[in-house]
Formats: structure tokens, sequence, C-alpha cells
């Protein structure tokens, strides 16, 4: 399975912030969307970031509530690891574990193209175990 597929069944609807935006805006925005991260981009296209709840939480833990009207820039991730619609959802999950990464952008010609989550490698993976088990309790019930 590729990125695409999953990208075809969720959409490629992508929550961003802009990087001078306020960690409160970027609460608002996580919150609207109900998503746990946000991707920090300038024009909606380009990746400057990516900004968690565990950022604001951690930052949060060290700077108090004077943090809410900081910009998002002081407390994202800047160097993104991104993905192409036709990488293997398989060696993406071993991506995401190796690097403890629950979120990861999509990109495509050089654009933002959609965000995976570990939520939705790992639901595409049990869809395709359990394809694989219909099929093989099919086979298995039509053998003479």
């Amino acid at each position: 399975m590729r990125i695409r597929d999953i990208l075809r069944r969720k959409g490629t609807a992508v929550a961003t912030v802009r990087p001078d935006s306020t960690v409160r805006d970027l609460l608002a925005t996580l919150s609207e969307h109900n998503v746990g991260a946000v991707v920090v981009s300038p024009d909606g296209a380009a990746i400057a970031g990516i900004a968690s709840e565990r950022d604001v939480v951690r930052k949060l833990h060290e700077h108090g509530a004077g943090l809410l009207g900081r910009p998002v820039a002081e407390i994202m991730t800047a160097e993104v690891r991104t993905c192409e619609p036709g990488a293997d959802v398989d060696d993406l999950r071993r991506t995401m574990t190796e690097h403890r990464i629950r979120h990861l952008p999509v990109v495509e010609a050089g654009r933002l193209a959609g965000i995976v989550s570990i939520g939705d490698v790992v639901k595409s993976t049990i869809d395709e175990l359990e394809s694989e088990r219909e099929y093989l309790v099919d086979y298995i019930q039509r053998a003479p």
C-alpha cells in the first residue's frame, strides 16, 4: 500500500498555521480541526516546520502562560521529515517508529500535498490485514 492510498481515503486537507501566528492561534487550530499537529507554513504550500500538542506542552512547562502570545516559530520543529505520495506505507511505519514521529507531511513537486499520522498508518495496516484475512477465509472455505 502507498501513501496516496491513505490520502485518497482521508483526503488531502492539511491544517496549517503561519510561523508568526501565536501559540494561542496554534491551539485554536489544533482544537478546531481536532488534530494533534499542524504544518507551519507561510503560504499553505511550503513547509517551514511542524508544531504539535507535545511541543506546546513541553514549552509551556518551561516558559509558563506567557508562551501563548509568542510566535509558533519559537516552538515548532524546523527539521521536518516528509514523504511522497508514492512512498510505501510499511517503510513509513518503520520511519515513524524509529524516529518517534507521529505526523509526516506529504510533499509532491515541492508542495504540501497532505499529511499522514501514525494513526492513519496503523489503520491502513489493520485494513490490509483484514482484507488478507477475508481472502484467506474465503479461500479455505472454497477448498475441496
